[in-house]
């Protein structure tokens, strides 16, 4: 038998989650599994499941994941192996297994705030809903990848980037700043860099944006320099605030017509 012997999430249309999370980096993947393994029913929606938990480098060798995280916990089961493919077949299969995720292939377009919830509107048609988001996108919120003098629409090779979120946020109101990350050639490969948008600091309250009841950013997406160590640090802190946050979990209640993402700014 595969997968969890008693999975709490069993969606169906218009579930309504506790936490959606939006992208499956680093950030992404520790907080839904922390907020998975205290009992939460989350959804972890990624573009491509084939990315998850993908790392900047080809090994896990000298990453530096902190103690207690599943990036320990599945780079300690494949030891002495540090190959970066192997890792991330381990860490998906964690994923799958822990009760309480629904990992979804998905592309979040626009938010819109309810009363009680947030939907979660998608490029496939599709609406989410949550009674959270938390947006861990990493370097792909308008995300432009650079190797010498090309420039691709992505976060990283073949990833593709949250033009249409970008664009939601910010009619929204949400002001949106400029960052850049740099990768070392690796293996014959090129360097390249990474240029995207994160929320400003002044938009932010801690991890929550502002202008938002139920919307929080978390890992590479917010502002400042950041380490494998430090996104996975800010994911179990703030899975911590989410859990102590009420009502974190209730019953469902109907859609709400709230703001959208695009619309009118408070």
């Amino acid at each position: 038998m595969f997968g969890p012997l008693q999975p709490r999430s069993q969606p169906q249309p218009g579930h309504l989650y506790d936490v959606a999370v939006v992208g499956a980096g680093l950030a992404g993947t520790e907080l839904a599994w922390r907020l998975a393994r205290s009992g939460s029913d989350v959804l972890l929606v990624s573009q491509a499941l084939d990315h998850l938990g993908n790392l900047y480098q080809p090994t896990v060798e000298g990453a530096g994941f902190p103690p207690g995280s599943v990036f320990a916990l599945v780079a300690g089961k494949i030891a002495p192996d540090t190959d970066g493919w192997t890792f991330h077949r381990h860490l998906k299969a964690e994923i799958e297994g822990t009760a309480g995720i629904h990992l979804l292939q998905s592309t979040v377009t626009e938010l819109g705030e309810g009363e009680e919830e947030v939907t979660l509107s998608t490029w496939e048609g599709p609406t989410l809903r949550a009674r959270r988001v938390v947006l861990a996108v990493g370097a792909f919120l308008k995300g432009r990848l650079l190797i010498g003098e090309t420039m691709e629409e992505a976060g990283r090779l073949s990833e593709v980037a949250y033009d249409f979120l970008a664009d939601d946020l910010a009619r929204g109101g949400v002001w949106l700043v400029g960052g850049e990350q740099t990768a070392a050639g690796v293996e014959g490969a090129p360097p390249y860099n990474v240029r995207f948008l994160t929320p400003a600091p002044t938009e932010l309250d801690g991890f929550r944006i502002k202008r938002f009841e139920r919307v929080y950013v978390v890992g590479r997406c917010t502002p400042g320099e950041h380490t494998y160590a430090s996104v996975l640090e800010d994911a179990a802190r703030l899975a911590e605030e989410l859990l102590l946050s009420p009502p974190l979990r209730g019953s469902s209640s109907p859609p709400s017509r709230g703001r959208s993402g695009g619309g009118e700014t408070p």
